[in-house]
């Protein structure tokens, strides 16, 4: 994705034009990313920023086709389910290769041990490895895989059976995410023997279409292309490289002087010009996501449903986005997006009302002049284009029913791992679907198991929880769509979050490039892409 600054995001020089020449002459994208990943260990991860960077370095046994929501062969070439609902037995892909580093140079090819590995380490505590290199898996705990997955096994050095203790109706969709990115058993020996087994999130090893070169933290992150990738079709480009920058204007800047080919989530002001550029193309979506505010239930005075009603019916929301979407967006009155399937459509917003809020606020103990903190990203979101400027507006809202607001924000890093140990009052967040089933946005978003993972609100409600969990072991679609509506009226009646808007997504990009699609689930994705000369 570049030209001008590729030299100096990715050497630290003021070097200019030179690099063009050369990227053009290597075949080389330079993608402006928003960014710096935590890792590249994806089970650890939920962001996109996260997901995005370990993307191009790994393969899932099932992956989900470009573009698109349905699910198609990985390196399992196929599976069958038993009759029960409860055994999966996955076939794997023949010869395929794990990346040669200079950190690393298998010896074999990619088998049923990797695929062992890979979930044995986040189902297992005692397993070697995860006790060298403790670490959390707020997917796969947050969607009870964990619990529900009895055991996973080998029939043959490509052959896997996984068998579940209850049906699992998003199984599937649920193993083709970005935290089930398969990884190196080999690998993962070496380091346990070198003891440092923490390399595996620093220094990664996939099957993916690229290999992983170098990463600066916010500077950039340098991919070769897999010359031994098991579909050579797949892998159009000699390099790929991430230029991090956080500020959506800059990030328009360069990809207009050439020195990207593609950037993500421009600043809605800045829309027209992409769109009126002949240099360039702008993609636009209807936006599978949601932009909330989480109210953390276990912190005082939010514990009180009273509380959080006040705080709900305070936003001015038409206010928000008019000035924060700026016509790039939609109301959004309920827990997920309208284009998901099982969306509730009798669910309404309480009114606005301040007034109505001061009075549930004082009756409910909450003192005129309260001090509370609101958490706003550090980075743009399709979800949320300039979450300081919401904050900012819901500052003001929230001073309308006698409360005073401090805004406070940290690295976007930072910021997730806070939220999640829950030390805000109040969030500001979002999400954008990963895998089209309804459980992806009940289940990951808002369940008891979701605590520490994704549940920014903290909140835990037996009754919603035991709704959820009987969708999720039901086939027929109509059974689990009453069933996920029901949860959806007990969760906008519980209030831990205030949805705020659904956004277009707009992607920019070079009109040069071909073969680049974008995902429904906010991934920017480089197997196929490539420059026209």
């Amino acid at each position: 994705m570049r030209h001008t600054l590729v030299l100096s995001a990715l050497l630290g020089t003021g070097l200019l034009a030179a690099t063009s020449i050369s990227q053009a002459a290597n075949n080389s994208l330079v993608f402006c990313s928003e960014g710096s990943p935590a890792g590249f260990d994806t089970a650890q991860y939920t962001t996109a920023t996260d997901n995005d960077a370990a993307e191009p370095l790994y393969n899932r046994l099932a992956e989900f086709e470009k573009g698109a929501t349905n699910v198609v062969p990985g390196l399992a070439t196929s599976w069958d389910v038993s009759e029960d609902g409860l055994k999966y037995t996955f076939h794997l892909r023949e010869g395929v290769e794990f990346h040669t580093t200079k950190y690393f140079t298998p010896t074999r090819d990619f088998n049923a041990d990797d695929v062992l590995f890979t979930f044995n380490r986040m189902l297992d505590p005692q397993q070697p490895f995860r006790k060298a290199y403790p670490t959390e898996f707020p997917y796969f705990n947050g969607m009870s895989l964990n619990k529900n997955i009895a055991k996973v096994e080998k029939t043959g050095p490509l052959t896997v059976v996984f068998t579940l203790n209850s049906v699992d109706a998003a199984f599937i969709q649920n193993i083709a995410m970005s935290f089930a990115a398969i990884l190196s058993a080999e690998y993962a020996d070496k380091l346990l023997a070198e003891g440092k087994p923490s390399d595996i999130n620093q220094k990664p090893v996939g099957t993916g279409p690229f290999v992983f070169k170098s990463y600066q933290k916010d500077s950039n992150i340098r991919y070769t292309g897999n010359k031994h990738y098991w579909d050579p079709s797949r892998v159009k480009l000699d390099n790929l490289i991430f230029a991090i920058n956080t500020d959506a204007s800059v990030r328009v800047q360069k990809l207009k002087a050439g020195e990207c080919q593609i950037t993500l989530h421009p600043r809605p002001a800045d829309v027209t010009a992409l769109k009126n550029d002949p240099a360039l193309q702008l993609i636009e979506k209807p936006g599978f996501n949601l932009g909330y505010i989480a109210y953390n239930v276990r912190h005082k005075p939010f514990d009180q449903l009273e509380v959080r009603q006040a705080l709900d019916m305070a936003v001015n929301k038409q206010g928000i986005l008019n000035a924060v979407y700026q016509g790039a967006g939609q109301l959004a009155v309920n827990a997920m997006p309208p284009t998901q399937w099982s969306y509730d459509e009798t669910i309404k917003d309480a009114a606005y009302n301040p007034e109505k809020a001061r009075e549930l606020l004082k009756a409910a103990g909450v003192k005129e002049g309260t001090e509370i903190t609101l958490w706003a990203m550090p980075v743009q979101r399709p979800y949320n284009p300039n979450a300081k400027l919401m904050a900012e507006m819901l500052q003001a809202d929230w001073a309308k029913i006698g409360l005073k607001v401090k805004i406070v924000s940290y690295e976007w890093g930072e910021y997730i791992k806070r939220t999640k140990n829950g030390e805000h009052d109040i969030s500001l967040i979002g999400w954008t679907g990963d895998n089209g089933d309804p459980d992806n946005w009940l289940g990951t978003l808002y369940s008891c198991d979701a605590i520490g993972g994704n549940n920014y609100s903290m909140w835990c409600d037996p009754a919603y929880d035991k709704l959820i969990k009987q969708a999720k072991v039901v086939t027929d679609r109509n059974q689990r769509t009453q069933l996920y509506k029901q949860a959806q009226q007990l969760l906008k009646q519980q209030v831990p979050i205030t949805p705020v808007a659904h956004s277009t997504v707009n992607q920019p990009l070079s009109a040069k490039i071909e073969g680049f699609k974008v995902s429904p689930f906010g991934r920017n994705v480089f197997s196929g892409v490539s420059i026209e000369k």
